[in-house]
């Protein structure tokens, strides 16, 4: 193995490879679906709240503030999550890394799950006051918690299952859930209107998405239940027990790794999130599209977003990890630049092109991410050190840029923030470029430096 497929403290540390267990097994199968089925039903949980943050909750928990400074106030508690995320990811890194992968992601699809049925019974600020945006922040950031820890379990539960050379196939699975997430919390979102005044579903229609989510979360649980540990972990727990402060030993060795690849994935993340909340309300509040319209314009961007995934993931496998991040990269930076000028005064149909565009973008950059991210680090921390490097990149892509894309309009009009976004899309170019490819590289290797 050549010590360049093997990124020690700063990819310079000498390692050897241990047995990864690289052909195919039926395990595959039961971890990719448990993966898909969970992150679908953990993700739809989260977003939902960003649908319902563009629509509702400006005019149910933050009424007293008018239309813009509530949808404001709005999108910060949407963002509150993203704040949350890295800390999940350290917290339940921790015990992913040391408990293992399969009892970790259990615990997050509870943890998800109670606070989304929260939200659906939470009463509103007409009823309890200030009460209702404090609570809805704390139950926002118990989202937050879960979600930081979801993304790499389920990546990592895929990959450390999969042969070497599938690893971008079978990682595409948790991938999807997210992503067809979208199109499920959209959906939800659309049949619960449907035939509804928009006088009921201010009042209680919105709850419903929320309150339905119990069943999923049931679904999701037992299916994870039923799947083993992944085999690379039970081999690092055999041979060398667990470590102790995993967040302290990824620092100490792949904090270059960390960072860089936290910046991965922000033409992803900033895609995803600003389309999910600001186009949406955009739409909505400026181009005066029907919410029923926006809606399903939704539904379909979430089938759009997986199918770029899949694109994404299947040429990971056969060109490598980093030639595809960045022609997304560079696609998206170009993009960018029209963005905006395309939605101005646009049409349900012009908007509809623009957002499948742009998502279809964002699913290829996302696609070889569940196999690149992991990859990069060792399994003693790699829970812990993929989390947060994921995580770094959500804080920046739905948390800070859809609050800071809604003032720069605001200050500048609407262009500049195609300009934030391109200058967002180069960064992440630098960042892929300063890493490694992954394609070849083994999982289960041990840097005896260590």
């Amino acid at each position: 193995m050549d010590q360049h497929d093997n990124p020690g403290a700063g990819g310079t540390a000498t390692s050897q490879v241990v047995n990864e267990g690289s052909s195919p097994s039926r395990g595959n199968g039961r971890a990719a679906f448990a993966s898909f089925s969970g992150t679908l039903i953990e993700i739809y949980d989260f977003i939902i709240y960003g649908t319902a943050a563009a629509l509702v909750f400006p005019l149910t928990f933050f009424p007293a503030l008018g239309p813009a400074q509530g949808m404001v106030v709005s999108f910060a508690t949407f963002g509150a999550a993203f704040v949350a995320r890295p800390f999940g990811s350290i917290i339940f890194g921790h015990y992913g890394d040391r408990l293992g992968r399969k009892k970790t992601l259990v615990t997050t699809l509870l943890l998800m799950g109670v606070a989304t049925v929260l939200v659906g019974a939470l009463p509103t600020a007409g009823q309890i006051g200030i009460f209702a945006p404090i609570i809805l922040v704390v139950l926002r950031l118990v989202q937050g918690l879960a979600a930081g820890g979801e993304w790499a379990g389920a990546t990592l539960f895929v990959t450390e299952h999969a042969p070497k050379g599938k690893r971008g196939f079978w990682a595409m699975f948790p991938l999807l859930g997210g992503t067809l997430a979208l199109s499920l919390g959209n959906a939800a979102f659309l049949l619960t209107g449907f035939g509804m005044s928009d006088e009921a579903f201010l009042h209680w229609g919105w709850r419903i998405p929320f309150l339905a989510s119990i069943v999923l979360i049931v679904v999701g649980l037992w299916v994870r239940l039923k799947v083993d540990e992944t085999p690379v972990f039970k081999s690092e727990q055999k041979r060398s027990g667990v470590v102790k402060l995993p967040f302290a030993e990824c620092l100490k060795r792949q904090p270059r790794e960390i960072l860089l690849a936290s910046g991965v994935g922000l033409t992803t993340f900033c895609y995803t999130f600003i389309s999910g909340t600001y186009i949406t309300a955009y739409a909505v509040s400026t181009l005066k599209l029907a919410r029923t319209e926006v809606l399903l314009v939704g539904v379909v961007s979430g089938i759009v977003l997986s199918l770029g995934v899949v694109i994404g993931a299947v040429l990971a496998d056969r060109i490598g990890r980093r030639p595809v991040l960045l022609i997304a990269h560079v696609a998206a930076a170009l993009w960018n630049l029209a963005l905006f000028q395309l939605l101005d005064g646009a049409s349900v149909a012009i908007f509809a092109v623009v957002l499948w565009t742009t998502m279809l973008i964002s699913g290829i950059n996302y696609g070889p991410m569940g196999s690149f991210i992991p990859e990069l680090f060792q399994t003693r921390y790699r829970y812990t050190a993929a989390g947060i490097s994921y995580n770094l990149g959500t804080l920046v892509g739905g948390a800070i840029v859809p609050i800071l894309a809604t003032a720069v309009a605001a200050a500048y009009g609407t262009q500049s923030v195609g300009l934030l976004l391109c200058g967002l899309s180069v960064t992440a170019i630098a960042c892929t470029l300063a890493l490694r490819e992954t394609k070849n590289s083994e999982l289960d290797w041990v840097d005896v430096k260590a």
